[in-house]
């Protein structure tokens, strides 16, 4: 990987897609690590997360990983997902984040030399080849070694660097056992992260 200690980098995460990438691959994220790990490669300016929420449940599995992400170096951008009745009365759920995404590494190429996206969605490739003609680095973090890879193969191939998120494991993966303690709700909880 190509990295430059003077160079000014901001990383957008995808939390749907890097999670499924990670589930594919077996292993777990520890956001503490991939924070500390980009942190050196760079000057990381900001650390951008992307998640939709289902506001109508009571509890939300994710909410505890929001709240520690929040409170620890990343800036969240989060939205309510959209419940919808498909034409054959199935009910479906829709929370996208990629206009988000595409506007934050907009207002952010600006300011940094390399944007790191962490996600396949082949959605990105015209973002990436904007922010491109903008004359800004742009890396994507997936994979390819997954069954089906979940890297858009035309996304890999318009990035500057494609990083393979498995390679990433010794540096950004969470122990096995590693239980970290967040506050929910001014209470001690424990959370698998």
């Amino acid at each position: 990987m190509r990295f430059y200690p003077q160079e000014r980098t901001a990383i957008f995460i995808d939390g749907s897609n890097l999670y499924g990438a990670a589930k594919a691959l077996g292993f777990d994220i520890d956001y503490k690590k991939l924070l500390t790990e980009f942190g050196k490669r760079g000057v990381l300016v900001r650390a951008f997360y992307y998640t939709a929420l289902a506001e109508s449940e009571e509890y939300s599995p994710i909410r505890p990983l929001i709240d520690w992400l929040d409170y620890n170096g990343y800036t969240m951008v989060t939205k309510p997902v959209k419940e919808y009745t498909d034409a054959l009365g199935r009910r479906k759920v829709k929370g996208n984040m990629d206009i988000e995404l595409a506007i934050d590494a907009m207002e952010m190429a600006e300011t940094v030399d390399h944007l790191i996206i962490f996600s396949g969605d082949g959605d990105f490739r015209r973002l990436v080849e904007a922010l491109q003609r903008k004359g800004r680095r742009v890396s994507v973090v997936s994979t390819i070694r997954s069954s089906p890879p979940m890297v858009s193969d035309d996304l890999r191939r318009q990035a500057d660097m494609f990083i393979e998120l498995d390679d990433l494991r010794p540096f950004i993966a969470r122990e096995p056992n590693q239980r970290t303690q967040s506050y929910v709700n001014g209470d001690r909880a424990t959370d698998e992260r």
